[in-house]
């Protein structure tokens, strides 16, 4: 079963992103990650899909912002971040989700559906790729950093 997370169900979510961010080499930190998602869902900068079990388990998240694109004219969705719990893998949820974000692209009109993923994760690549993502090979992506990593 999977749903839109609510503000007040952050309590759901959080011990999820807190793995999440540890799998990416971060210092776990609930409070700081549950008052991050506050404000994001709170000022409607991002749309949370929780996956659960049948008994209510949380077992993954697809956490996606919303941003524009000019040459494009239109809303774009970023898949920023996907987890399943290492439990829960290998059983479809991931793509579940991700086609979830796209349903909710298409009911707020946007064009387009973007992600990014890590060099490395070549088994996210495959499912991305498998659903129908295509690597981008027109453009580089960069980034500068304003904030000294934590």
């Amino acid at each position: 079963m999977n749903e839109k997370l609510k503000i007040d169900e952050l309590d759901s979510l959080v011990p999820l992103f807190d793995h999440y961010m540890v799998f990416y080499g971060k210092n776990s930190n609930p409070d700081g990650y549950r008052e991050y998602l506050h404000e994001r869902i709170d000022k409607e900068e991002a749309t949370v899909f929780l996956a659960r079990t049948a008994t209510g388990q949380p077992i993954g998240f697809v956490l996606n912002y919303h941003s524009f694109s000019s040459v494009s004219l239109g809303k774009i969705i970023v898949l920023n971040d996907l987890y399943v719990s290492p439990e829960a893998r290998n059983k479809g949820i991931g793509e579940v989700l991700i086609k979830q974000t796209f349903g909710f692209a298409k009911e707020c009109g946007a064009v387009r559906v973007d992600l990014g993923t890590a060099k490395d994760n070549v088994i996210a690549q495959g499912l991305y790729e498998k659903i129908g993502f295509v690597k981008d090979t027109k453009f580089y992506s960069y980034s500068y950093n304003l904030a000294p990593e934590a």
